[in-house]
């Protein structure tokens, strides 16, 4: 037996001890020690509850307050800025080749396991979620009326501004949080620690799909993951924010991935289950109706027949496609008692003001160049361009839909750029967006300067909001710092010590490999 045979068949647990030992692995300590560092914090400085009787009675309720307060945001912020030191020296060790699939797997439940204890982090939708459960479990309909029609504890930990709110949610998510509250009642904790372990197979699609994804597109299956799956912005709010969009993502790359795979239906049975938790996901479905209609023209062609005609096709593929899609929906639906009233809830999210959205920026940029002769008209100039950019985003979809329907990478491509669009010009946007984008675009081989550029967006983007959900967007040395963490860990990703704290005499410089755009498919540690 050789060596690498006998490596091979070792226990997983010898395997991932051995991982830990090496630099590569020093990077998933110093992770898995800033994922500890932001659950400790988390308990004063995160989304807590309004009233934490569990502080209380062990006597930390002190950590939420003065200086207690001051401690715990400097404890997160210290955690999350090791996370992010640690994904980017991952990267650059990936980038190299020194780092394979399954050794970032073994990363993955290294950094997620503390957050699963984690208060709700980054935002408070956890709480919405948990109230919006309450009201079909208590008879209300989600989609006629918001929390605030149920008052209770759930309701008291709910932000103000979602509390008339209704739910802008699919069946899937209602049947999710119905079954959790109705088992663990009126336990903020537990139902928070449910809704996160039920994120979980969204995360375990991830590992499984963004590789897949890379293997079918080109692209470097281990920086894929580490790109999408390891990065903070995900793990942080998706995992530790609790946020449905783990499941939803998750559901929509398997259902991609399976498409590419010619399993179209699974695929799109998949996609429908993400659509019927959250609505965006439904943009990758007219995509999936091209790679099918390739799949047949190459089926036909290998075979010597000759291919249906392309009305014929598109015909035969869409509507098999919105059969499994109806079906999927209607049958959630059905489970729920619910009918589709969540459609109509999706523009709630414009009560969300930020200039993470283009139609903001301009609303912003609008009233500053106005004021001075017009006075303050932000919201009238804001629902104008809104009314404008919600016009482009429709020819946007439109346009790139047909012109990204030649090849298999051409109909991805077309879900990215559309992602992406829907990210900037919807009225508003979260950081947490980027993700849906981020998990289909990690399957391209990138050069190291995208991945760069990739790196410092993903930083800035997880340090522009409060770890209690507050925006940080409209404080300027807020902003100012996170700009400058993200420049630092964008040259980081490629020069090791890109602000020579070391002197040049112990300057190590980094050779970049063609990993960046090679495929890998290594299994092996």
């Amino acid at each position: 037996m050789t060596s690498s045979a006998a490596a091979t068949e070792r226990p997983w647990h010898l395997r991932a001890a051995n991982f830990l030992r090496t630099p590569e692995g020093h990077s998933a300590l110093l992770g898995f020690f800033g994922a500890v560092m932001i659950t400790f914090g988390g308990f004063g400085a995160g989304s807590v509850r309004r009233q934490d009787p569990l502080l209380e009675s062990m006597h930390l309720s002190w950590l939420r307050f003065g200086h207690g307060s001051i401690l715990s945001a400097a404890i997160v912020w210290i955690g999350v800025l090791c996370m992010i030191a640690a994904w980017v020296r991952l990267g650059r060790s990936t980038l190299r080749g020194d780092v394979s699939l399954r050794g970032l797997r073994y990363v993955v439940p290294v950094w997620t396991f503390p957050l699963l204890f984690a208060v709700p982090m980054f935002s408070r939708d956890a709480y919405s979620y948990l109230a919006q459960g309450a009201l079909l479990r208590n008879g209300f309909d989600p989609y006629a009326v918001g929390p605030v029609v149920n008052p209770g504890i759930l309701l008291d930990n709910v932000s103000n501004v979602w509390t008339t709110t209704t739910t802008p949610y699919g069946p899937v998510h209602l049947l999710l949080a119905d079954a959790i509250v109705r088992l663990t009642g009126e336990n903020v904790i537990a139902g928070t620690m449910l809704l996160r372990i039920t994120m979980l197979p969204g995360l375990a699609l991830m590992m499984w799909a963004v590789p897949h994804l890379a293997t079918k597109l080109g692209g470097n299956t281990s920086i894929a993951l580490w790109l999408a799956v390891l990065n903070p912005l995900v793990l942080i709010h998706l995992i530790g924010g609790v946020h449905n969009e783990m499941l939803m993502v998750g559901l929509m790359a398997a259902g991609i991935a399976l498409a590419l795979e010619r399993k179209h239906l699974f695929g799109i049975g998949l996609i429908a289950l993400a659509v019927a938790i959250k609505a965006t996901a439904g943009v990758a479905l007219p995509f999936i109706v091209w790679i099918w209609m390739i799949h047949e023209r190459e089926d036909a062609a290998a075979a010597g027949q000759e291919p249906a005609s392309p009305i014929r096709s598109f015909v035969k593929t869409a509507g098999a496609g919105f059969a499994v899609f109806v079906a999927v929906l209607g049958s959630t639906s059905l489970i729920a008692g619910v009918g589709l009233g969540w459609t109509t809830a999706l523009s709630g999210s414009a009560k969300i003001i930020n200039w993470l959205s283009l139609p903001t920026i301009v609303a912003h940029i609008g009233t500053m160049a106005t004021s001075w002769f017009a006075g303050d008209h932000f919201n009238d100039i804001l629902e104008v361009s809104r009314t404008i950019s919600a016009v482009v985003l429709i020819a946007i979809i439109a346009v790139v839909w047909w012109r990204y329907r030649k090849t298999e990478r051409d109909a991805v491509m077309g879900i990215v750029i559309v992602m992406v669009a829907i990210v900037v010009l919807s009225p508003a946007a979260l950081p947490w967006y980027y993700s849906w984008p981020l998990a289909v675009a990690a399957g391209f081989a990138m050069s190291p300067t995208t991945l760069a550029v990739l790196t410092g967006l993903s930083t800035w983007l997880m340090l522009v909001f409060q770890p209690d959900g507050s925006i940080g967007l409209y404080t300027f040395p807020h902003v100012a710092l996170a700009i400058v963490a993200a420049v630092i860990a964008a040259m980081s990703l490629q020069t090791e010590d890109p602000l020579r704290l070391r002197g040049r005499k112990h300057e190590k410089p980094i050779e970049m490999t063609s990993a960046a755009s090679a495929p890998s498919t290594s299994g092996s540690a």
